[in-house]
């Protein structure tokens, strides 16, 4: 059963006139009552897409081993949107639960110099692992390590740029991770849901998909409160929906509802649809992109005076905008 979806309407202008946008993303005719199209069967045609994957969809929740059947499906999944033509980056979470595995840790750590030293063993297991499987359908795959200085400097923050388009030109996959090693960014806001939403303002992409262990925005958090309620689409994102933010039950992410939100904020800012959907299967993907009612959709709204540089300088000193 569907679970009951708050709406959100209002009328907005397209090609063929005005049209009102429900919460399910169902767009109708004003002037004719006909359905014109859906939003979500636009993601079809999305050309450039973000995808992040968080620890607890690459993890079996009663071990935290590494669910090796998941990750060849979404090796699977993400070649095969590539073969469609489309250009795929892949961010993914996991490197300190696979660290903390691989020494016999039984508990997430706490200090940082022993999380960091577990993402330093993790992400060397982690990207073997992802290099067999994408080998195994004759796909290019490449590892990007990102940190907070990368992003914040003008310089580098053109090398990234760079070196992601160069990467796409070529047909390779970016997988990017922060540098958890050097870095406390990520370590400290949230399983690279923000970086993710980084990325997609940084190479411009048309579609963030967020892939974690909760099936969308809900009015509450689901697992204290069985009466809140799903939503499925979010046309702009106001204080009613970052008060709606709680944190996520996972013992192996650190990416609550909040961050997602946050994510979405930036995303969309930069002129991004982005979908939150459960990574349980990772034959969601697909689903998604052929305009199944998956998850909840969140429209892009493009600031116009939009720079990434804001949302990375927490005091507001940076050396150039971009």
């Amino acid at each position: 059963m569907r679970p009951e979806c708050c709406i959100f309407m209002e009328y907005r202008r397209f090609a063929g006139g005005y049209a009102a946008v429900r919460a399910d993303g169902m767009i109708r005719n004003k002037k004719s009552g006909e359905r014109i199209m859906t939003l979500r069967k636009i993601l079809k045609d999305k050309k450039r897409i973000v995808i992040k994957v968080g620890t607890s969809s690459l993890t079996h929740p009663e071990t935290g081993n590494v669910d090796l059947i998941k990750m060849e499906k979404l090796v699977r999944e993400l070649t095969d949107l590539h073969n469609q033509g489309k250009e795929v980056i892949l961010v993914s979470s996991g490197a300190i639960a696979v660290g903390r595995k691989a020494v016999g840790m039984k508990e997430r750590p706490k200090e940082l110099s022993v999380k960091q030293a577990c993402a330093s063993i993790g992400q060397a297991r982690l990207m073997m692992i992802y290099q067999k499987l994408f080998m195994e359908y004759n796909q290019v795959a490449s590892q990007i390590l990102m940190t907070k200085n990368t992003l914040v400097n003008q310089t580098n923050r053109e090398n990234a740029e760079n070196t992601f388009e160069t990467l796409l030109s070529m047909g390779a996959i970016p997988i990017v991770n922060e540098n958890d090693t050097i870095s406390t960014y990520e370590i400290q806001f949230g399983d690279n849901d923000t970086l993710s939403a980084v990325v997609t303002a940084l190479v411009q992409a048309d579609l963030l998909i967020l892939l974690s262990d909760i099936d969308g925005l809900f009015t509450d958090d689901p697992n204290r409160n069985p009466e809140a309620k799903f939503i499925e689409y979010v046309d702009r994102i106001d204080e009613r929906f970052q008060e709606m933010a709680k944190g996520s039950s996972s013992d192996v992410g650190t990416g609550g509802m909040s961050t997602k939100i946050n994510a979405a904020r930036l995303a969309t800012s930069a002129g991004a649809d982005m979908i939150i959907a459960n990574g349980a299967d990772m034959g969601i993907i697909h689903r998604i992109m052929e305009g199944g009612r998956i998850g909840t959709m969140f429209r892009a709204n493009r600031t116009e005076d939009f720079y990434l540089i804001d949302y990375l300088d927490d005091n507001g000193r940076h050396d150039g905008r971009k």
